[in-house]
């Protein structure tokens, strides 16, 4: 199955690159943001997927 992306989801994902990119001086300093966006998202799944056990469901 093929997943597309509606016009809405591709505007708002421009959106949000847009405010990341809002003074960044360059390309480094972007990629640092992002760099933290990320972890910062990466882990917050792990903590809403931990079972009450501990153990991580993928």
């Amino acid at each position: 199955m093929e997943d597309y992306m509606t016009d809405k989801q591709f505007t708002t994902i421009l959106e949000m690159v847009k405010m990341i990119l809002e003074g960044c001086k360059d390309l480094e300093e972007a990629n640092e943001k992002v760099d933290k966006l990320l972890e910062s998202q990466k882990a917050e799944i792990k903590k809403r997927t931990k079972n009450k056990r501990g153990l991580l469901f993928c």
